[in-house]
């Protein structure tokens, strides 16, 4: 048995610059990996993907799932037993970050190769602090830098394709995205619980708060105040839409 860990991805700023041919999105953005991970164990002598999820959105177990097609991209067979602890629907790449563990372990692909199994996946096999570009193929590292954060969880989740689509629509209709997450008001449109909880943490933390690529997490660097020392890094809090998981959590540099 081989232990994998799959770190989340935290996007910093997402701008879309264009729509390329093949219907993929053009970007510009940063993109760092945190101390939130998925662990996933490999048996090298067996065959299966199994997902312990504790979230409401389903994860398939079957050829479908992201860690099935990264196996077969690397044309190889394992059983891989998935243990999620990043959210599901959340805007920080936990299938992506599934994917690109096999990918490590298997030695590899190039960013090209991964980006056939999502934008994300190219990001998350190289980890640490990067710029990312293009459909998410196009990468240039940067230094690392510690950056504590906390990270706002929703009860609910945003469809990342779905987001993309709002885009477009709002894109044809003559809306010009602005800010530091181009995907925002596609995704509060997609999801108006979205735009309420952020309306409402804005109130009570200020301008600071940030969606994490298509959400539903939000973050605020550094940590919050009024949270007194030796609690734990994890709370919840009772927002206009239900409840909100807060975690702090750090970046890490990319896997050695």
């Amino acid at each position: 048995m081989i232990g994998l860990r799959a770190r989340a991805k935290l996007t910093w700023y997402l701008e879309i610059t264009g729509l390329r041919e093949d219907g993929l999105h053009d970007l510009r953005s940063e993109m760092l990996t945190i101390d939130l991970a998925d662990t996933l164990v490999v048996d090298e002598t067996a065959d299966y993907v199994r997902v312990f999820n504790p979230f409401t959105a389903l994860v398939p177990e079957d050829g479908a799932n992201i860690v099935a097609r990264a196996l077969r991209l690397v044309e190889r067979t394992a059983g891989v037993t998935i243990e999620k602890s990043i959210p599901v629907g959340g805007g920080l790449g936990g299938g992506s970050a599934d994917a690109a563990a096999i990918l490590r372990w298997a030695g590899g692909v190039s960013a090209e190769q991964a980006l056939t199994l999502g934008g994300d996946v190219p990001f998350c096999q190289l980890g640490g602090r990067a710029l990312v570009e293009g459909a998410g193929e196009r990468l240039t590292a940067l230094a690392f830098e510690v950056r504590p954060l906390t990270l706002i969880q929703p009860g609910f989740g945003v469809d990342t394709a779905d987001c993309y689509r709002a885009y477009d629509e709002l894109r044809a209709g003559g809306w010009i995205p602005t800010g530091r997450n181009h995907l925002e008001v596609p995704a509060c449109t997609v999801e108006p619980r979205l735009r309420a909880t952020i309306e409402w943490l804005r109130s009570e933390l200020g301008p600071g708060v940030q969606l994490a690529g298509s959400g539903s997490t939000l973050f605020v660097e550094g940590l919050v105040e009024g949270r007194a020392a030796g609690e734990p890094r994890h709370w919840d809090v009772q927002g206009p839409e239900g409840t909100l998981r807060f975690h702090e959590t750090t970046t890490t540099p990319a896997e050695a």
